[in-house]
């Protein structure tokens, strides 16, 4: 009768888990509701947290409540564009990760290594934006590659080769965009053609929905940034040019920017101070 004791003690430590003692601490103590599928729920509870979007910007709340219907309304008066989930309210993008590379910085304690990402967006409907964000994680940079090439997305200009006949199908002229020595060329294509280029140059214009287009290259591209930059700023510069079709005078004063035209609806409904300010209040 004296041994049954401890070899139940013995059955309920190993239930209990390894260097459990009779009150049920130990290793396999350890858990409970803090385990691995708390950590979830709160993971999941967080990116509910990131869904439920509480814009900060006039911008942001114009969006939301659906005064402004069209982004081409905003980059009609380029107004400058801080919150991602703006573009992601109007546009569904496709992303897609460049290159991910390590950089270091030469310091006391010795070389601190971070990386950095390059990130293309686009709907491949005359929308395309690149990010470039450097961290400690690579998760993180590409997390934040894909936000900053969300707030930097762009219209595409988009035309004909000879007749114009059917949807727009490649660039309207030839436009150039440089980045460092590297030099990027797009020039007009007939249809079918198809995206005569190197593979980073390709997926940027996949992006942007051009269908037929001739490349040419000059200076270091295996450089794959400043590849991808100077392709950037080329198909950036399509609305630059002036060409005959955009001659007729646009006033913009028929159409007033949407701070001046809802600026009633600004006054009346003002930003809601956040919970977490106000809990603290």
């Amino acid at each position: 009768m004296a041994d049954a004791r401890p070899a139940d003690d013995r059955q309920r430590g190993e239930r209990r888990g390894f260097g459990a003692d009779r009150r049920g601490r130990g290793r396999g103590g350890r858990g409970g509701d803090r385990g691995r599928g708390g950590r979830r729920a709160a993971r999941a509870g967080k990116d509910d947290a990131e869904k439920a979007w509480d814009p900060v910007t006039k911008l942001g709340r114009l969006v939301k409540s659906g005064h402004i219907q069209q982004i081409e309304q905003i980059y009609l008066h380029s107004l400058p564009i801080k919150e991602y989930q703006i573009v992601d309210h109007f546009l569904k993008l496709k992303d897609e990760v460049m290159k991910i590379m390590p950089v270091q910085k030469q310091t006391r304690a010795g070389q601190r290594t971070r990386f950095k990402a390059f990130v293309v967006v686009g709907d491949q409907n005359g929308h395309v934006g690149l990010g470039v964000k450097c961290s400690k994680e690579v998760a993180t940079a590409i997390r934040g590659a894909i936000i900053v090439a969300k707030l930097s997305v762009i219209p595409v200009r988009r035309g004909y080769w000879g007749n114009k006949i059917g949807k727009p199908h490649t660039v309207p002229c030839k436009i150039t965009g440089k980045c460092g020595s590297v030099r990027v060329r797009l020039v007009p294509a007939p249809k079918g053609t198809g995206i005569v280029a190197a593979r980073v140059p390709k997926k940027l214009l996949q992006f942007a929905g051009i269908e037929d287009c001739y490349t040419s290259t000059k200076g270091s591209t295996k450089t794959l940034g400043n590849l991808v930059k100077a392709t950037f700023a080329a198909i950036g510069r399509s609305f630059s040019i002036l060409s005959p079709e955009l001659w007729k005078e646009n006033k913009l004063n028929m159409t007033p920017s949407p701070y001046q035209e809802h600026s009633e609806w600004l006054v009346h409904n003002p930003k809601q101070p956040s919970r977490t300010k106000a809990t603290s209040a």
